[in-house]
């Protein structure tokens, strides 16, 4: 899928919103999503993510720049006429309408004709798998079957844009996972824009062709799931985003695409240039996954000692003091034939100088 610019299906033009007239909650947005495209906000609480995505639905009025959608201006648009449905973390059912009732609520504000409601619910019914289920009441269905009714209701309309914010935030850990794929697969299906909101990394790297990273109001990076992973341009990036070993130090040269890196007593790493100047602090981010225990050979090799494992099933996670710090992670597939690790064993670790990333602090 491509990603237009300027020409984007949702346009957001140097939009700015703040609540008390000093402090701006987003700053200065620039941002283009493609048509049919499955964008997700991602970012901690009070980064602007939810903000952003207000001022898009026209809950949330922009204090300066243009919020555009199919080409037209939509800031002055109220909520109900922008043509988006809208799913929220609390399902927003009406509890005293059945499950065929709360679907076909949109329906009926517009107008439609009754024969046409019951063709549009029953198919929007089956697109979430909840046929049969039309004459129940919000209260007789689980948090799950809550929320794909919320969907069904949000898409009954075929709507240019579906918007949901934080909509599996309520339900536990399986089911959960289990809607991330209900919902990636009913977009593929339909097509349809999405724009996603959470602060669950995991969900947005599962689910989104691109994720927009905010923090202090401003688009960190936007990027796919994958090069958000394996390529952060910044410090906050790398460490909101999976897990991630830091080794502060200073930048003492750059050559070409490398930068070397002195972290403490003459001790030089190097790795890739990404964010970094010569003469000023930096650190060295490494994933977890990347660093090989006791090497056969590597480019870059340190000596650390053992201070924690842990046994997760699937992989071992070993925590280790390197250089001056106890906080670094290695993480061993859990195969076959694997020596023992016990605490306190001295051991080298190794990883390509491509696998560290030079940032800012």
């Amino acid at each position: 899928m491509g990603y237009p610019g300027a020409d984007g299906f949702v346009r957001f033009e140097n939009v700015q919103k703040t609540y008390d007239g000093r402090s701006l909650v987003v700053k200065s947005l620039n941002l283009s999503i493609a048509a049919g495209e499955f964008l997700t906000l991602l970012g901690p609480s009070g980064s602007g993510k939810t903000t952003t995505l207000m001022m898009l639905a026209g809950f949330e009025t922009a204090s300066h720049g243009e919020i555009l959608l199919d080409g037209a201006l939509i800031n002055d648009i109220p909520p109900h006429k922008r043509d988006l449905g809208m799913v929220f973390q609390n399902y927003a059912l009406f509890p005293h309408m059945s499950v065929a009732e709360n679907v076909a609520f949109p329906l009926k504000v517009r107008k439609i004709a009754k024969p046409e409601i019951g063709a549009r619910v029953r198919r929007a019914l089956d697109m979430v798998r909840m046929s049969g289920f039309e004459g129940r009441k919000p209260a007789q269905l689980s948090g799950g079957q809550q929320q794909r009714i919320a969907l069904a209701r949000a898409l009954v309309f075929e709507p240019k844009l579906l918007l949901m914010d934080e909509p599996l935030g309520a339900l536990d850990k399986q089911l959960r996972e289990h809607m991330q794929y209900e919902i990636k697969h009913l977009h593929e299906r339909m097509g349809i824009t999405v724009v996603y909101v959470t602060h669950d990394q995991g969900e947005a790297l599962t689910m989104s062709d691109r994720i927009a990273v905010f923090n202090d109001g401003r688009v960190q990076q936007l990027a796919t799931p994958a090069d958000l992973y394996e390529k952060p341009e910044n410090s906050f990036v790398a460490q909101f985003i999976g897990e991630n070993n830091r080794l502060k130090g200073v930048t003492r040269a750059i050559q070409g695409e490398f930068a070397d890196v002195d972290v403490g007593g003459g001790r030089i790493i190097r790795a890739l240039a990404v964010k970094t100047s010569v003469g000023e602090p930096t650190q060295v981010s490494i994933r977890p996954e990347r660093v090989a225990f006791d090497p056969v050979d590597s480019e870059i090799g340190v000596e650390g000692r053992v201070e924690e494992v842990i046994y997760l099933g699937d992989h071992i996670r070993v925590r280790m003091r390197v250089f001056d710090g106890d906080d670094f992670i290695v993480k061993l597939g859990n195969g076959a034939g694997r020596p023992p690790i016990s605490c306190g064993q001295m051991a080298r670790l190794g990883w390509s100088v491509a696998d560290g990333r030079a940032l800012d602090v």
